[in-house]
């Protein structure tokens, strides 16, 4: 690796899955996964294989299929954990094997545990994971709060026992740039033996200064960047992967830094995390953000059309964007829909563009023109109605500034169809509440929210609705022009990924959270 070669460690199926509610499936980890190693990422942590017999079988499965990436799963400081990173990684062109405890102050009184015995720990586990795999990453949790002393001596205690890369999470976004920089440049200094490891940074944007952090990092000396796609992650998230790549590719005048990815396919990655995890981006994110390359004042529309960097320092193509404007309504065909979606990061089969034809005729029917977002609602919709346990088949509201609100629903229920009628405090908890009647459940509401995904009267709604039961956490999504069959579609979505996660993990059987490096 040369000098300036900075390595993307993408952690989205680990650390972006711990956001309450954007647990994935099984094929979805696996599509990420494959997505993530053709656009060049270095190495993808895959999951925590300790954590569930599906995370594990995720990773498996990823570190078989991974064509260029190496593939790391991570563990707590103890054998039994480490033992189940290596069964899971092994197979792996490149394995990598990371393991990590809480250094500060706050997070050594967890194990109750006395410096010199958690330093006894960092040896043991660090050593035992390099006699399994060549490739050992280890992490002082929470790092940036540590005693300069103390982390000073893990970090040499952790390169003695083998590691070859050291990360310095700042696991709870306290740091700001220049202590960011600072430490990693005086930790590379000052540890002996740190000038023949890669040093990597984590950073949580708690303050809103992940990206920063991370860059300042590289300033620093750190070779390494660990970051998310849409910076989904813990608490305000992680560093993302669009932001760094896109800064320096943008900025080499100042970050002269190089990495492998290939940031036309960004566009892409970011929709379908979205669309898997069940967290929209908001519309103006950095990079990947609907209003990211949109211009409304009368200024820069004006200096847009004289020319294009007068107000946009990158180009829509950086980030597989296309500068052609198809105009969708209802006399599009099939041929100019496929365009489009292609245009926007959808290639889809013949079968699926049927089906998401007749969904966008009957939108279009309703609109006098449809937008990328409404597209882009109508494709994370797709699929998702009549698969699984329940589906929706037909539903009448009642509502006005009369109470009580009724609904009236026809829901299949395997294969059989059901009919209820139910009131409620407005059309939304009326319908919600027939639900339950023909599917009694003891799911808990976490978060119902509605955003209108383009302008005007017509406008499409895409609402997000978040349930949990006995701990497992569920999140559904639709999206329609009528908010209430949206609310019921999304309710019903998230009861049957709900029905699916029960099965996985065997009934009454709750899977375990944790929350750890990152």
């Amino acid at each position: 690796m040369t000098d300036n070669r900075v390595l993307i460690f993408d952690t989205t199926l680990r650390d972006g899955e711990q956001s309450p509610g954007a647990t994935m499936s099984h094929d979805e980890k696996l599509e990420i996964a494959g997505l993530l190693d053709e656009m060049g990422v270095d190495i993808i942590e895959a999951g925590f294989p300790i954590a569930s017999e599906g995370d594990f079988a995720a990773v498996s499965e990823i570190a078989k299929n991974a064509v260029n990436s190496t593939i790391c799963g991570l563990a707590r400081a103890n054998f039994k954990d480490i033992d189940r990173a290596w069964e899971a990684v092994k197979h792996a062109k490149s394995p990598r094997i990371h393991t990590f405890i809480g250094t500060s102050p706050q997070h050594r009184a967890i194990p109750n545990l006395t410096m010199d015995e958690m330093a006894d720990r960092i040896h043991e586990t660090v050593t035992h994971a390099r006699n399994l795999c060549d490739n050992v990453q280890w992490s002082p949790m929470d790092a940036t709060r540590t005693e300069w002393d103390y982390l000073a001596r893990v970090v040499e205690i952790a390169i003695k026992a083998g590691a070859t890369t050291i990360n310095i999470p700042d696991t709870c976004g306290y740091t700001a740039p220049v202590e960011s920089a600072d430490l990693i440049r005086r930790l590379i200094v000052e540890v002996p033996g740190a000038d023949e490891i890669i040093f990597a940074t984590h950073c949580h944007n708690d303050l809103g200064m992940a990206t920063a952090n991370s860059l300042a990092a590289v300033a620093g000396g750190a070779r390494q960047i660990e970051c998310t796609i849409n910076g989904l992650g813990e608490r305000a998230g992680n560093t993302a992967l669009e932001e760094v790549v896109m800064a320096m590719k943008v900025r080499h005048d100042i970050m002269p830094y190089t990495t492998g990815i290939d940031s036309t396919k960004i566009m892409h990655l970011s929709r379908r995390v979205a669309t898997v995890s069940g967290f929209n981006v908001q519309p103006n994110k950095a990079i990947v953000g609907k209003n990211a390359f949109a211009h409304e004042s009368g200024i820069h529309q004006d200096g847009m059309l004289k020319s294009a960097d007068t107000f946009e320092i990158m180009r829509p193509e950086d980030v597989g964007l296309t500068e052609t404007n198809i105009v969708m309504g209802k006399h599009s065909g099939r041929a100019a829909l496929r365009s489009k979606l292609k245009d926007l990061g959808y290639d889809m089969a013949d079968n699926q563009l049927n089906d998401l034809f007749v969904r966008f005729k009957a939108l279009a029917d309703r609109k006098k023109e449809v937008f990328d977002d409404d597209l882009i609602a109508l494709v994370t919709d797709a699929g998702s109605d009549g698969e699984g346990h329940l589906e929706v088949k037909f539903l009448r509201v009642i509502c006005g500034t009369e109470a009580p609100q009724s609904a009236d629903l026809t829901l299949r229920v395997g294969d059989e169809d059901m009919q209820a009628t139910a009131q409620g405090d407005g059309p939304v908890d009326a319908a919600f509440n027939a639900v339950k009647a023909l599917f009694p459940n003891e799911a808990s509401l976490q978060l119902y929210q509605v955003s209108a995904v383009t302008e005007g009267m017509d406008a499409q709604a895409t609402v997000t609705v978040r349930v949990e039961e006995d701990g497992r956490i569920a999140t559904g999504q639709s999206a329609d022009t009528d908010t209430v069959v949206a609310s019921v579609k999304a309710y019903v979505n998230a009861l049957n990924r709900l029905i699916v996660r029960r099965e996985k993990t065997g009934g009454d059987v709750k899977e375990v959270s944790y929350k750890d490096v990152g």
